[in-house]
């Protein structure tokens, strides 16, 4: 009978012991407490201010209120106006500028600092420091850069008998003089995550180029490169995301000037809704805003996979 008992009772203890199993790999609805807190933020902070900008919009909408309905006015108000049709043209130009310079600059920071020495330590940090900066301190800094006659430039030039180039008030360079703010600024990023990917690559590799007597050149172009070929395409995702969000630096700058050459998207945006108080048209120009940088971001990864599959 005791036999018969135990034998009885060891499926029984399987079958229990299966159904103990299957209860800790299934999902459990409690869990998603955990991530409640990024949801509730993200949710608030981004999915309802997308959707209320697009419902924005489609009316009429002014400092005092949503008005009536008014369709895609807004945006045929915005291509209608050559100001905004030069911004995007300015965005797109600053754009130009900074992501590639940024990318090959960063990247080759990066390769210049992989060192495993106290003065690579210390200029990685130098390089970064300018990241930490606010644009308010950024932009005045490059002001007395560039300011005439008695800027940082000026002086400089001054020592040759040369006339500085004037920045912030040629309509061909002030968008350049941007740039190059923006650049000094923003390069500790890309040199640090080039720096991440540099890190990952395993020595082995380098050690069985080195016995079969590579140069440096074949190391770089055929080791290094494609080993940071995913950190290459997230640093020009990153950058272009950012890019196109251009403001402070135009608007303490130049004001967008002169001749609204270096007014971007966002000054337009800021001057429509907050300066016009013309919201309806502000958040058209945010929407369309987002939509490039959408397309941008979404191309610039596609091609970039392609590139790599085909590789």
């Amino acid at each position: 009978m005791a036999e018969a008992a135990l034998s009885s009772a060891r499926p029984a203890a399987g079958i229990a012991a299966r159904q103990t199993v299957q209860n800790i790999n299934a999902p459990l609805w409690r869990n998603t407490l955990f991530v409640a807190p990024y949801l509730c933020f993200f949710v608030t902070l981004l999915v309802v201010p997308l959707f209320w900008g697009i419902w924005l919009s489609l009316h009429k909408a002014d400092a005092f209120g949503i008005g009536r309905f008014v369709g895609i006015d807004n945006y045929a108000r915005l291509f209608r106006d050559k100001i905004f049709i030069q911004a995007v043209g300015n965005t797109f130009y600053f754009v130009l500028l900074t992501v590639p310079t940024l990318a090959i600059i960063g990247l080759l920071l990066a390769l210049a600092l992989n060192r495993k020495t106290k003065v690579a330590a210390a200029l990685r940090a130098v390089y970064f420091s300018s990241s930490v900066l606010s644009v308010t301190i950024v932009t005045l800094i490059w002001r007395i850069v560039f300011i005439g006659n008695f800027g940082l430039l000026a002086t400089i030039y001054g020592w040759f008998g040369l006339p500085a180039p004037a920045f912030l008030s040629n309509p061909n360079l002030a968008m350049i003089g941007i740039a190059v703010a923006t650049v000094w600024w923003c390069i500790g990023l890309p040199m640090m995550l080039f720096l991440s990917a540099l890190q990952q690559v395993p020595a082995e590799i380098y050690e069985a180029a080195a016995l079969d007597n590579a140069s440096r050149w074949r190391t770089l172009w055929y080791i290094t490169l494609p080993s940071i070929r995913r950190t290459f395409v997230l640093v020009l995702i990153i950058q272009v995301v950012l890019q196109f969000q251009l403001f402070g630096q135009a608007k303490l700058m130049t004001l967008g000037g002169p001749n609204n050459v270096s007014k971007p998207i966002v000054l337009y945006i800021y001057e429509a809704a907050f300066t016009k108080w013309d919201l309806g048209l502000g958040a058209a120009a945010s929407e369309i805003l987002f939509i490039l940088i959408l397309i941008a971001a979404m191309a610039q990864y596609f091609i970039s996979r392609r590139k790599g599959e085909e590789g």
